[in-house]
């Protein structure tokens, strides 16, 4: 249940305006989550962030905990998830895991689609979608 993905942005973009449309991208998506809550209904936390310096950010996503696995399978707690994205140089490398669990149920897809559109926009292109 891990996601791998590589993006490259434009070639025209400068390597700090890629880290800040990144930046813009990733704090767009929407703390009460995605489907009324059904995905990451728990909103995410930037756990680090050193995209300036080594070029690696580190974000944990939530779950609402409040759907029936949560209940059955978690103590009623929130399912965590985590998204790594580390520059390659010319791309990012972007990998979306659950830490419990043998399946997520599209969740760590849905999220990277969502970052994925964000950042299409703006002329990026996803590999591995």
């Amino acid at each position: 249940n891990c996601l791998r993905q590589t993006w490259p942005p434009p070639s025209t973009t400068s390597a700090a305006d890629a880290v800040s449309e990144l930046r813009e991208a990733l704090n767009a998506y929407p703390q009460e989550g995605q489907e009324d809550g059904k995905v990451d209904g728990s909103g995410y936390t930037i756990v680090s962030d050193t995209l300036d310096s080594s070029g690696s950010i580190a974000l944990e996503y939530r779950s609402s905990g409040k759907g029936t696995f949560a209940k059955l399978f978690n103590g009623g707690k929130p399912f965590v998830d985590d998204l790594l994205i580390e520059s390659n140089g010319s791309a990012f490398e972007f990998r979306s895991s659950s830490r419990v669990g043998d399946s997520d149920f599209g969740v760590n897809g849905k999220r990277l689609i969502y970052i994925a559109g964000l950042l299409k926009e703006k002329g990026w292109r996803g590999v591995g979608l």
